[in-house]
């Protein structure tokens, strides 16, 4: 069966529309020439330079710039000096928008996800595609009564109308009795 890579056209709308629209597509990333795929189970929207939560929320700057060029291509940067972090940039150039990719497949937590995928810098503004060897092709999405939709994690930072905004969408699975849901962060 032929699979679909995800084209730009697809990311240019709202993150807030994107992220739930990414849950069942599948990540794909290519290492030793095999390609490793995994559908993505959480991810979490950043919209715009009102989103109080986003990098963007203050203007552009060297470390944000990718969020502010074309959608379909990658915002990966380092949060804590220790964890790479994969967003996907959404909306037209020159407007902010990116979704952070929380979960796919077993893998919970963002971290831990570019870690398993061996993602880092030498992606941050690459295309997602298959010749920058990481990209998203299409899935098959999950029924609307498994998606859970919640609060963001760790934007406490934005006060309380941004950090309660639930742009942060999960993919529980409770007909396999195989839920996504992640553990409590504290």
């Amino acid at each position: 069966m032929p699979r679909r890579v995800l084209e730009p056209a697809f990311f240019e709308r709202p993150a807030t529309e994107v992220a739930p629209a990414l849950l069942g597509a599948v990540l794909c990333r290519t290492r030793g020439g095999t390609v490793e795929r995994l559908p993505l189970t959480e991810v979490e929207a950043y919209e715009g330079f009102d989103d109080r939560a986003s990098h963007a929320h203050r203007g552009r700057t060297p470390r944000n710039e990718v969020m502010f060029g074309p959608p379909g291509h990658w915002y990966i940067y380092l949060c804590y000096g220790v964890h790479w972090l994969a967003n996907i940039v959404t909306g037209p150039v020159d407007h902010p928008g990116a979704v952070l990719l929380r979960g796919a497949g077993d893998i919970s937590g963002p971290g831990r996800l570019t870690r398993a995928l061996g993602v880092g810098k030498v992606e941050n503004g690459r295309p997602a595609a298959p010749a920058g060897g990481f990209w998203i092709e299409a899935g098959k999405p999950p029924p609307p009564g498994e998606i859970t939709a919640v609060p963001r994690v760790g934007v406490q930072y934005a006060g309380p109308e941004w950090s309660a905004k639930p742009w942060r969408w999960i993919w529980a699975r409770p007909a396999t009795g195989s839920a996504h849901l992640p553990r409590p962060r504290h």
